[in-house]
């Protein structure tokens, strides 16, 4: 049987970064049973001392921290080796290879990412874009957006729209469905529009609209979840985006990040025609 571990992860800002780092750290091991604590806004020695303490009560404990004050961190960094805990930095380095790379004295300012400048307010203005153009919802604006997505339904376009304005991108999510019409504009500036077409396997998204039913309790919607039905939509949805030229995505087994990284290569081209 394998060894359960406590992962402490210890921030001096929100923690967002370092859980998504561990998150991708974890990822690379199948057997990989643990127990997760996170400690957001770290920033004192009292504090690290009741994280180190609690640590040595606890069997199998790891420390993983994003603290950027020099002296803070080089404090949780002693005291951890003092009291035997696995303890590790994962922006230090990098702060100090990329302070001799170019040439200039990091700040170590916690939360400086978090800094309310152009590019936040921007993100924030994608934010509300995307949602107030969420499936299908006021479609005489699309030349505003960065990114269009259509697709049946079930094709992960509003999370994916969602990551994407919280990237900092406009995005308008269209479902292909019978009485929804697709603006002309969409199909005659073809070149200039990122328009994307994202589809996925008729058995997926059989047993996707299936769970999505029970949860939701409805009736008369047979052809919402009959195979074929879907095999005809998605066919049609296929032949829609190639008569077009937009590009297709296949989301069956892509996660929302992965759709949205396809999407984003897509998009660059675009910028540079």
């Amino acid at each position: 049987m394998n060894e359960k571990y406590n992962v402490y992860l210890v921030s001096d800002s929100t923690g967002e970064t370092l859980d998504r780092i561990f998150l991708s750290l974890k990822s690379q091991f199948a057997n990989f049973d643990y127990e997760k604590k996170e400690f957001a806004f770290v920033r004192t020695e009292q504090q690290i001392n009741k994280i180190i303490n609690e640590c040595t009560e606890q069997n199998n404990s790891i420390i993983l921290y994003t603290i950027v004050e020099s002296k803070l961190a080089k404090y949780i960094s002693n005291s951890s080796e003092k009291n035997n805990v696995p303890c590790f930095g994962i922006l230090g380095n990098l702060i100090l290879s990329f302070s001799k790379l170019l040439n200039q004295k990091a700040i170590h300012k916690p939360s400086a990412q978090h800094v309310l400048d152009d590019d936040y307010y921007n993100r924030i203005e994608a934010i509300q874009f995307t949602m107030a153009h969420d499936d299908g919802k006021k479609l005489d604006d699309t030349k505003s957006a960065d990114i269009v997505l259509l697709g049946v339904s079930r094709t992960s376009k509003t999370p994916t729209s969602i990551y994407l304005a919280n990237r900092g991108y406009k995005t308008i999510n269209i479902p292909l469905v019978l009485d929804q019409k697709i603006p002309e504009d969409l199909k005659t500036d073809i070149k200039k529009r990122c328009v994307i077409g994202l589809i996925a396997d008729p058995e997926r998204l059989a047993d996707i609209r299936r769970n999505r039913v029970a949860i939701m309790k409805e009736n008369n919607i047979k052809e919402y979840t009959d195979l074929n039905h879907i095999k005809d939509e998605v066919d049609k949805s296929r032949k829609l985006f190639k008569k077009y030229k937009w590009p297709i995505i296949d989301v069956t087994r892509k996660s929302v990040e992965e759709t949205a990284a396809s999407i984003l290569k897509i998009f660059e081209i675009k910028k540079r025609k």
